[in-house]
């Protein structure tokens, strides 16, 4: 008899219930406490997970209660949001997309998983992996951005990341794909409201990166908060059941977010716990987080026949099963027994600087304002983020603490120990005083160049953070207009930089600047990162992975959008466009630049027709014409002019990088399968047609700055291909 078929036989409906019971847990003086409840739940096996208890001793101390004090002896699984770091903050998400390296997506994760669990973390709830095409959604910095295709790679990448090549190691956590599905698209961007997608848009759109995540063999998914078509994706069993274990064959553990099963009764498809329980549980929903639904409300669903043992006996059996397979059985403490070396430690927080110097995107550059010039000898760094350590977390900061990361200033004043740095507040984010402006403008004056700090507080971005205007907030539009224009009138360059967890609607920002910086949040080591790419050190590489709007009306703005029966056309007033503002976003999906600047030319495809089985090559030639060795980041997008069904006017496909030194020319070359080109036909199976493809290669997802071929696929139009496994 295995394991696991031992303890369901010897457990007590108690037991089983703490199995897919997920509680908060904490530390203190007087040492870790359970919210709302005691250790002595632990000990009689009604709590069986604990989630945001933080610190190597805490941790071992509720596991050893577990192990030792309960009658099973059934180790905790211990779960933390490690979403960008657990005491070495990396990037936030959205600014770690901008690197386009699954690489460095892998690499981050792998980091983060050997930090939180050498203090007993066993899972994280990451990667989030819902497409976000509505920047007034807080939780978009959590994210990959607005491509399914870029969230497909960055699934896969971060769940090789946290699980490594052995679950059970001691290093490796296990990974929650969340939050599944369609959570991006809540109506008006605002959190937890409704969703209502199409069934292409659910398939096409917001279920891909999930699927990968399976692919790659994460260990669990969340499903959203919100309802899909007016079905809470907590009971969504069609999804959940049906789809996800169904047809995607995941047998791994559904943990719900957190309280989301009591939720369901606000819901309105459920009138209590025990029918909410039921719902969630019948949907497929194994671990009920902070709800206490399960433990409270399934002995009285039980009796009421709203669900079977049998059932409950699955979802315990699937969540022993993941102990299992972290190895908790075998040695409970694995985890947190062995603190990390200092050489490590360091080595982590290096990567983090070289990682938060490559996140930056440098959105404009006129006159070449950066870098800082050598001839500078007074600089003037101002801003309610110029000196606020604290605030380069962002949101998500895990274990961090604030005096662990480093300001713009700092990071300046120690990159630039020749120039005289000067600092000024000028105005707080969130206070409508500007009295502190004038002794902004004195220091101006008193300076070569200004550093103008700017952007969001951390926590207007992450859960609970829908913002409705998307422009600088407080009264940083007062300071930015009164430093500029004194800057202009003595030719003083003005550098802005911007912290956010979503792309912002400021083109008078963008107007106004010589240069401006989209620094999002860059975790530990930002001061220094930003220094890095001021100074010339290192040549920005980052590149957009959403689209920034000119105006909040514009929103949602993707570069994936359908074409229109009546395209766009200023001379028609009967066409596709607004009244006051062009159609087109401020940047586009990919765009940056770099100290370098590059041509590219002689696009080639082979071969020009294609079969279902075959691969196209595509090649195109890279020059660095600029005077700075940089890196480019090349985009491969396609679109098909006739199909069965309107298809996007741009799909990405593919990308890579290159580096050159000043008048340097490479090669690049991309793989396209022609698995790649098929798509959902006008019954949402997939289909690969025959007819003219268009190849698009650039540097963003502006048409006017790629390059095309044509190709011919042979397939023919009712020629079925298999979903993808």
């Amino acid at each position: 008899m295995s394991r696991i078929d031992a303890l369901l036989g010897a457990m007590t409906l108690t037991e089983k219930l703490g199995q897919l019971t997920m509680t908060a847990a904490g530390s203190a003086v007087t040492g870790p406490f359970i919210a709302g409840d005691s250790t002595d739940a632990i000990r009689a096996g009604s709590i069986g997970n604990l989630l945001n208890l933080m610190g190597a001793e805490p941790v071992r101390e509720l596991q050893r209660i577990a192990v030792e004090e309960s009658r099973l002896g059934i180790p905790l699984l211990i779960a933390l949001d490690v979403i960008h770091g657990y005491r070495t903050l990396f990037p936030v998400p959205l600014a770690e997309t901008a690197l386009f390296d699954p690489e460095v997506w892998e690499r981050t994760a792998r980091e983060a998983a050997r930090e939180a669990s050498a203090e007993g973390i066993a899972m994280t709830f990451a990667p989030m992996l819902d497409v976000a095409r509505d920047p007034r959604w807080g939780r978009g910095v959590e994210g990959f951005g607005e491509d399914p295709w870029v969230g497909g790679c960055l699934a896969r990448a971060k769940v090789r990341g946290y699980q490594g090549s052995d679950l059970s190691a001691a290093d490796a956590l296990a990974a929650v794909a969340k939050h599944y599905g369609a959570y991006g698209a809540v109506t008006a961007g605002r959190e937890y409201a409704a969703v209502d997608v199409s069934e292409r848009a659910l398939r096409e759109v917001h279920l891909p990166p999930f699927e990968a995540a399976v692919t790659a063999g994460v260990s669990s998914v969340m499903p959203a908060f919100t309802d899909l078509a007016g079905i809470p994706m907590t009971a969504h069993a069609g999804l959940l059941r049906e789809w996800l274990r169904g047809r995607l064959g995941f047998d791994g553990v559904i943990v719900s977010d957190y309280n989301a099963i009591g939720e369901l009764i606000a819901h309105g498809v459920a009138s209590d716990r025990a029918q909410a329980a039921a719902l969630a549980l019948r949907a497929g929903v194994d671990i009920d987080m902070m709800a206490d639904a399960y433990r409270y409300g399934l002995p009285e669903a039980l009796q009421r026949g709203l669900v079977s043992a049998a059932l409950i006996d699955e979802a315990v059996r699937r969540v022993l099963r993941l102990k299992e397979r972290l190895g908790l059985f075998e040695d409970p403490y694995r985890r947190g027994t062995s603190p990390e070396s200092s050489t490590a430690m360091a080595e982590r927080r290096r990567f983090a600087r070289a990682v938060g110097a490559r996140a930056i995107v440098m959105l404009k550059n006129a006159g070449d304002a950066l870098p800082l010039a050598d001839s500078l000898r007074r600089l003037l760094v101002v801003g309610p983020l110029a000196d606020a350590a604290a605030e380069m977390r962002g949101p998500w900061h895990a274990a961090a603490s604030a005096d662990g990361c480093v300001s713009v200033l700092a990071g300046l004043r120690a990159a630039l120990p020749q120039m005289r740095i000067e600092h000024a507040l000028g105005v707080d984010i969130d206070v409508e005083d500007t009295s502190a402006i004038a002794t902004a403008l004195r220091r101006c004056r008193q300076s070569d160049a200004v550093v103008l700090c700017l952007g969001e507080a951390s926590l207007m971005s992450g859960e609970a953070a829908s913002r409705a205007s998307l422009d600088l907030p407080g009264r940083q539009r007062t300071l930015t207009e009164s430093i500029c224009k004194h800057a202009r009138s003595c030719g003083k360059p003005v550098i802005a930089v911007l912290f956010s967890g979503r792309p912002l609607a400021v083109p008078w920002l963008i107007e106004q600047a010589d240069a401006v910086l989209a620094a999002w949040f860059l975790g530990a080591e930002a001061g220094h990162a930003i220094a890095d790419v001021i100074t010339g050190k290192v040549s920005p590489s980052g590149r957009t992975p959403v689209s920034w709007p000119r105006a909040v009306g514009q929103v949602p703005i993707f570069f994936g959008q359908r074409p229109s029966g009546r395209p766009a056309d200023p001379a028609n007033r009967y066409s596709s466009r607004y009244l006051d503002v062009a159609n087109d976003p401020l940047f586009a999906f990919g765009h940056g630049l770099s100290y370098g600047r590059f041509k590219l030319s002689s696009l080639r495809v082979t071969p020009e027709s294609l079969g279902a089985d075959e691969t196209l090559a595509i090649q195109v030639d890279v020059l660095n014409e600029g005077r700075r060795a940089a890196q480019e980041t090349v985009f491969l997008f396609t679109h098909r002019p006739l199909a069965s069904v309107t298809r996007p006017l741009l799909e990405l496909k593919g990308f890579a990088k290159i580096e050159l030194r000043p008048g340097e020319s490479a090669t690049v070359t991309l793989q396209l399968p022609a698995t790649e080109l098929r798509y959902l036909g006008p019954d949402l199976q997939p289909v690969l047609e025959a007819g003219a493809v268009e190849i698009l290669v650039g540097p963003c997802a502006d048409r006017a700055q790629l390059l095309q071929k044509t190709v011919q696929v042979r397939a023919s139009g009712a020629s079925r291909l298999p979903p993808p496994s």
